[in-house]
């Protein structure tokens, strides 16, 4: 099943209680995947009582795998102002907390600060970068519904001290949709972590919290085209690694910023 196709069941309150196959990694769900599945159950509540408003800030915590078993979802408005409305939501599987998630949603005002983001790294073309492989057993099962061209940085298990990971994402559906913020949320975290290229050889990782900050207004992009995505390990010890990342789309706009504690077991 396509992510549009997904999207599509989630906002027609279909499947919204069952976990798709096909989006594995490991012995949970792509965490992009749940975290976009949580922010669209969200958006319906916020739109309720803010519909001019859009996300701005989302901070997430992965409390537990979310397996293929069912699953329950959990949204509140916490409080809706006059220009900012916070929500909340949990995923929850056999009645324990798996995600949990803080939304700020918030309208466009006029204000005289303006700073100018951070430039696009110059990367080459996608068709002369190195794709990234799908090994099974290796790479999580997820990743086949990607195109990656690694443009900075080395393989994954390479063990290189380089502390940055980068290149072109895009998903392989082909969908012409125009892009929303689960399909931003998906495109983020479907790179793998910038540490594990750090690594000598395949150990898991995997998110503990996550929280990304989005650029209005979206860019009238396809969901299909390419992304140019670049992550940075900030610093690593203990078995947590800090890493920020920022996504553009293919013209040089910068259009999300995240951040993420992930774990290491190697």
């Amino acid at each position: 099943m396509t992510f549009d196709e997904l999207l599509l069941e989630w906002r027609n309150n279909q499947g919204a209680n069952t976990v798709p196959t096909g989006w594995s990694q490991g012995r949970a769900t792509f965490g992009g995947l749940v975290a976009a599945m949580l922010y669209e159950k969200m958006a319906t509540e916020v739109a309720e009582v803010a519909r001019e408003s859009s996300l701005r800030s989302l901070t997430l915590s992965f409390v537990g795998p979310v397996s293929a078993d069912a699953l329950d979802v959990n949204t509140q408005v916490l409080r809706a102002g006059r220009s900012v409305t916070q929500a909340q939501g949990q995923l929850l599987q056999s009645e324990s907390v798996m995600l949990a998630a803080l939304g700020s949603f918030g309208n466009g005002r006029d204000s005289s600060v303006k700073a100018a983001p951070p430039a696009a790294p110059e990367f080459a073309e996608p068709e002369k970068c190195i794709a990234l492989p799908y090994i099974e057993g290796v790479v999580p099962e997820f990743t086949q519904k990607y195109d990656y061209r690694i443009a900075r940085g080395q393989m994954p298990f390479s063990g290189t001290s380089e502390r940055q990971l980068g290149g072109w994402v895009r998903f392989k559906d082909g969908s012409e949709n125009t892009v929303g913020i689960s399909h931003l949320l998906a495109l983020i975290d479907a790179w793998p972590p910038a540490t594990l290229p750090m690594l000598k050889a395949p150990a898991p990782a995997s998110s503990l919290t996550w929280t990304v900050e989005f650029m209005e207004p979206l860019p009238e992009r396809s969901a299909s085209d390419w992304w140019q995505y670049l992550a940075e390990v900030e610093q690593a010890e203990d078995g947590y690694a800090v890493i920020q990342a920022r996504l553009w789309d293919s013209g040089g706009r910068l259009v999300a910023l995240s951040r993420q504690m992930v774990t290491i077991f190697g």
